[in-house]
């Protein structure tokens, strides 16, 4: 059986979905890998890099195509990519079928099995797997260090003879993986922290981090089966509404990261909350490709509002390719590993293990 993987439109995205690590640990389990002639030059990764743990290296990406069983992406293929798949074949990668319906509906009609690494289980089994945990982490370290770079001022608490420099308040809404490693970015770096988040249960998380969590008074279970965060009530908005007023005149960074699986990102932030903020606030939405948490916020645009700075997060992953390359090819190594079958030395699509059954994309 053999694995391919081809070339993403680099001005879009700048990952890869197989390094040379992956790579030999593929072929380790009894497979063939096959990758597109350049595919990862961007990256500084030469062919040669791949040739040297056995990766055949194609003219195009058409060849690969031809000659794969499974290919691994990204993101989901383009229309033209998607004319070129074979039958049968098996596609892996965050295809995002909310937003690629289209797209996802042709595959489905080509007979091809697409398996789209967003909608896994959160069980133990699937932890190695998780693409969303490990490229939220990046994001919300990521989020930090920006937000430190387009503030003008001192992070930290500084006692000089010339005087004390106070430190700079960050408030975080939402406290899932990314929310958390904002935090403990944050505090790294000597700002005081706070968070937020629907879920009561992560206020022991957000405090075993150093942070101060503010919490919403309610009686509503606001947490999925499955971990998530879910939406809330007209009532729950009008109560959180006001907790933000009194934090947001606080706060310094506001970084905002509440996500809800396969819907529109939750509006937090009206233009009256943001407004309340001092001139030489940020805030930075990683929300804002999905919608946005904060008004004001458009993806790859900085706008500013009354001297504050909203920064709509698109991409962000672009800025750090080479760590979320090596962390998304671990995670898809581990899917293949889970699929693959040594003994009948065939993908098993096994729809009784609850992976396969989750993350198989049967319709849109």
């Amino acid at each position: 059986m053999i694995v391919g993987s081809i070339k993403e439109n680099v001005t879009l995205e700048k990952r890869i979905s197989v390094t040379p690590e992956s790579a030999k640990n593929i072929i380790g389990l009894g497979l063939r890998l096959c990758v597109e002639k350049g595919y990862a030059l961007h990256l500084g990764i030469h062919d040669d890099e791949f040739k040297k743990v056995g990766v055949e290296i194609k003219n195009s990406s058409s060849e690969v195509i031809d000659t794969s069983n499974l290919i691994t992406r990204v993101n989901c293929p383009s229309e033209n990519q998607i004319n070129i798949l074979k039958e049968n074949t098996i596609l892996i990668g965050m295809l995002n079928p909310s937003q690629n319906q289209n797209e996802i509906s042709k595959i489905i009609n080509k007979k091809i099995k697409p398996f789209s690494l967003e909608l896994l289980p959160r069980i133990t089994r699937a932890q190695s797997m998780d693409v969303l945990s490990s490229q939220s982490n990046l994001a919300g370290y990521r989020a930090v260090v920006d937000c430190v770079a387009e503030f003008e001022k001192a992070v930290p608490m500084m006692m000089t003879a010339a005087g004390t420099v106070p430190a700079a308040k960050v408030l975080v809404i939402g406290a899932g993986v990314a929310g958390l490693q904002a935090i403990a970015t944050a505090k790294r770096l000597g700002a005081i922290v706070s968070a937020t988040d629907v879920r009561a249960a992560s206020k022991e998380q957000v405090e075993s981090l150093g942070g101060k969590f503010l919490t919403v008074e309610q009686s509503e279970d606001m947490e999925t089966e499955g971990g998530y965060a879910k939406e809330v009530s007209s009532d729950y908005k009008k109560k959180q509404a006001e907790m933000m007023k009194e934090a947001l005149k606080k706060s310094d960074i506001v970084i905002c990261t509440a996500l809800i699986p396969g819907k529109p990102a939750p509006r937090i932030l009206t233009e009256d909350l943001v407004k309340l903020m001092r001139p030489g606030s940020i805030v930075y939405d990683l929300a804002a490709e999905q919608g946005g948490n904060s008004a004001f916020s458009e993806p790859g645009k900085i706008n500013t509002v009354d001297g504050i700075k909203i920064i709509g997060v698109k991409s962000l992953m672009n800025s750090l390719p080479l760590t979320a390359s090596n962390l998304y090819a671990k995670n898809l190594f581990s899917f293949i590993r889970n699929l693959y079958s040594k003994e009948k030395r065939d993908f098993n699509i096994n729809l009784e293990d609850e992976i396969i059954e989750k993350s198989l994309i049967k319709e849109v």
